[in-house]
């Protein structure tokens, strides 16, 4: 599906990295790395340029809602800026370009940037959508979890199926993008995690990735690293890092007169570990091969959310809930 798109979206990005080979100019030592090439997105690099190909059924209006939205001046220190505000028709995809920044080190875990990351999101939560020039799009986080669900029933039987779809069944309705989120619906990424960020030239940490980008849960972008802290794959310390520099940077997805954030983060938490596992069994099924060790403790913890959920029990607990959380922690 991407064989034709990758050498023109490679043509585009090195049009838009070096403007002068339009006079003829075609001498050029850069090369062309695929950064990403999935069903959702294929993208590539070209010297300062990245080339981003949006996923087939991208919704015009809502790409471009959300383009103006990380152009906006009020977001410069928190959003990455397209290169240019509008998307590109390219062999039946959506184009937009972007400056390369520098993404986190995946082999440096202890210098993850978790402070910055909280004070991003707490930034993006602080704007008020009611100041941008275009409304923005509904978040689509949820949708995303209702993708990864639909994605495990197209794949096919495997034994680690059913707890999933049964801890997915136990998760109220505006989780499963059934019905819309709880008020009040703040400016949310959508889709946060570490590769998320990247370093502009001056230093700074920026978010990027739009795709999900709109009004919301502001909870759903702190989910992720709240479902991986309670199933035991973030270590206290990171997961206390972030939770205070959010904290400190005034996000109000969380509640500032108490210490306990579960409440607010229990359902988001649950849905993104019900997204992962699904996802997981999706690819190991592809790969034909058996679930790895982390795949398989989120499956776990799946199991863990339907058994207690249906035996009508509540954790009562703050540190971490007990229905994600490992045997060991408990």
């Amino acid at each position: 599906m991407t064989a034709p798109l990758i050498p023109a979206l490679a043509t585009t990005a090195k049009d838009a990295a070096h403007p002068h080979t339009r006079t003829g100019i075609r001498t050029c030592t850069c090369t062309t790395p695929v950064l990403a090439d999935r069903d959702d997105a294929t993208v590539l690099r070209h010297g300062a340029t990245v080339a981003k190909a949006h996923a087939p059924d991208t919704h015009p209006p809502d790409l471009a809602a959300r383009l103006s939205v990380a152009a906006h001046p009020s977001l410069a220190t928190t959003l990455l800026a397209p290169l240019h505000p509008t998307p590109t028709p390219l062999h039946g995809r959506l184009v937009t370009l972007w400056p390369y920044g520098t993404p986190v080190d995946r082999d440096a875990p202890d210098a993850a940037p978790w402070e910055a990351a909280a004070t991003l999101l707490a930034r993006l939560h602080a704007v008020p959508p009611a100041t941008l020039p275009h409304p923005p799009p509904p978040m689509r986080g949820p949708a995303k979890a209702a993708r990864a669900i639909a994605r495990l029933h197209a794949a096919g039987p495997h034994p680690a199926a059913a707890p999933v779809l049964r801890a997915w069944a136990d998760l109220p309705p505006w989780a499963r993008a059934e019905a819309p989120p709880p008020g009040p619906h703040l400016l949310c990424h959508g889709d946060f995690h570490l590769g998320q960020l990247v370093r502009a030239p001056e230093g700074n940490w920026l978010l990027i990735d739009v795709d999900d980008l709109g009004t919301g849960a502001p909870a759903w972008d702190l989910a992720r690293p709240a479902a991986w802290y309670a199933c035991g794959l973030l270590a206290p310390e990171e997961w206390t890092r972030f939770l205070d520099a959010y904290r400190r940077s005034g996000g109000p997805a969380l509640p500032a007169d108490t210490a306990d954030p579960w409440p607010v983060l229990d359902v988001p938490a649950r849905a993104l570990t019900v997204q992962t596992a699904a996802l997981a069994i999706t690819k190991s099924l592809a790969a034909a091969r058996p679930l790895d060790e982390i795949e398989q403790s989120v499956v776990d913890a799946c199991d863990r959310m339907s058994r207690l959920s249906r035996a009508g029990r509540t954790s009562g607990m703050t540190s971490r809930p007990a229905e994600l959380a490992p045997e060991t922690t408990k």
